[in-house]
């Protein structure tokens, strides 16, 4: 026991030392990631939509399985997506509103990324995971002008030239509880083996929020699934991330019969949608709670997410940035106004359905107080649900058709900033005739061959960034995923 504790400790931190100085160190060494991938496609079998994510591992056996465990595994995934939009009614625009091709925009957005997954088994319950990543980007409008942004590898940011860094870099350790056993499958960042059903499971490092909290079955990889911010996850869910998207911390999930309860402590930024991270966790972080409860209806799969979470950080309030501009008489700034310790919380509802085995559905509420500035997105309250199809009906069952909708709105505070010509660090169009801007999406992934899929992506967006007065905006998209 005492080896046991030493070998944990020390690796614990070690991990914590080193993901920076892995970040630097693998700037160097990320042409390697596009040579790998281009072996992986020969030599390795590729997976079917496999999600890059660590949340709830898949159960493909409610009975141990002899000889089926994983020592290390290595997985591959590279996405891109280019998407286009129509010239819309645009009677005026600001600072930071979405922008016609002849108001100064460019004429097509894309993404393109690359990430290689490697994990392996330390001791008995510990497994270490890596995963480096390449990512080049370029949004429409400087990121600006939307609610909910068109493609959800944005959160990424913009980065052209491409950006070479550490994704994820953390130790899980799993403590048995007893309950029986089950098999769980191997994928990217889950090492098949057999587990106890009854389990308490702890993750340390760096990250994603939304790898453990807010999942679903039918919609939450823009990789693969949806495309749109407020539809890929809940809207008004303002979780930890850094300005590629991540974030550090420790996870806590407990897995009893048909619940999981999840909790965790992640880093903010220092400031609002930065890269550098508070990694004492004491001054800019988020806490978070999630319960997760199985069930079935008939024959068919369910789950239903209780979120609750609170952000703890450096960051504007509303009112104070509109008290403090009326004392200059100049136009409210969140930039002029930010301070250490505000708090803003909030919580989200989740839900899915399997209504035949090729037929699901799912839906999401979320809410945030709104009287601070955006950590994520400009999203205080957010409605959204859809249904998800597999193309085993028309005979591919490795196509997926989608059809969804989000409805968000913002906070009193917000609205009564943004009407007095300010901006947030997202949106801000000068003037506001304010409606909730309204997102209908739909795609079809089609599977060309064995872990190579296309998909076209339609989204129509009314009211973008909340104004009655411009819009709507229709996006045109195409997706290449490679997983391996």
């Amino acid at each position: 026991m005492s080896d046991f504790q030493f070998q944990y400790r020390h690796l614990l931190g070690k991990l914590r030392t080193q993901i920076n100085c892995w970040e630097g160190y693998y700037l160097l060494n990320f042409p390697a990631l596009f040579l790998f991938l281009a072996l992986s496609l020969i030599a390795i079998p590729p997976a079917i939509a496999a999600e890059a994510v660590s949340d709830t591992p898949i159960v493909d056996s409610l009975t141990p399985l002899a000889n089926d465990t994983e020592q290390w595994s290595i997985h591959a995934q590279s996405t891109y997506i280019s998407q286009w939009k129509n010239n819309f009614n645009s009677p005026y625009y600001g600072e930071k509103s979405m922008l016609n091709k002849t108001e100064g925009d460019i004429g097509r957005s894309y993404t393109f990324s690359a990430t290689v997954f490697l994990g392996a088994r330390l001791w008995e319950g510990a497994e270490v995971y890596y995963n480096p990543e390449m990512f080049e980007g370029l949004p429409f409008s400087n990121f600006s002008g939307l609610g909910g942004f068109t493609n959800g590898e944005l959160q990424k940011g913009t980065s052209v030239p491409p950006s070479y860094y550490t994704a994820r870099a953390f130790i899980r350790q799993t403590f048995g509880l007893g309950g029986g056993k089950e098999h769980i499958e191997g994928v990217a960042n889950q090492l098949a083996g057999n587990v106890d059903k009854n389990r308490l499971v702890f993750s340390y490092g760096k990250f994603a929020a939304l790898d453990f909290f807010d999942a679903n079955t039918y919609s939450r990889d823009p990789r693969t699934q949806f495309l749109n911010y407020a539809i890929m996850s809940s809207g008004a869910y303002s979780f930890a991330a850094d300005a590629k998207g991540y974030t550090y911390g420790v996870v806590a999930e407990w897995y009893q019969g048909d619940w999981v309860t999840r909790a965790a402590r992640f880093a903010m930024p220092t400031e609002p949608n930065t890269l550098q991270l508070d990694y004492s966790m004491t001054q800019d972080y988020g806490n978070q709670i999630e319960i997760t409860r199985d069930h079935t209806i008939g024959d068919q799969a369910g789950k239903v997410r209780a979120l609750w979470f609170q952000t703890h950080a450096y960051m504007a309030n509303y009112q104070n940035a509109i008290s403090l501009a009326a004392k200059t008489n100049s136009v409210p700034s969140i930039y002029n106004a930010r301070q250490a310790n505000q708090t803003a919380w909030g919580y989200g509802l989740n839900a899915e359905q399997a209504l035949t085995k090729d037929i699901g559905i799912f839906a999401r509420w979320s809410w945030n107080n709104g009287q601070t500035e955006t950590q994520t997105y400009d999203i205080s309250k957010s409605l959204s649900g859809g249904v998800s199809v597999n193309g085993a009906i028309w005979n591919r069952k490795e196509d997926t058709f989608g059809l969804a909708f989000a409805a968000n709105g913002i906070s009193a505070s917000e609205i009564n900033y943004l009407q007095l010509k300010a901006s947030t660090m997202f949106i801000g169009d000068g003037a506001l005739k304010y409606k909730p801007e309204q997102i209908i999406e739909t795609y079809y992934s089609l599977n060309v061959y064995k872990g190579i899929y296309l998909t076209a992506d339609y989204q129509r967006i009314a009211n973008p960034a909340y104004n009655a007065a411009r819009g709507p905006v229709n996006f045109f998209g195409l997706r290449a995923h490679l997983e391996l």
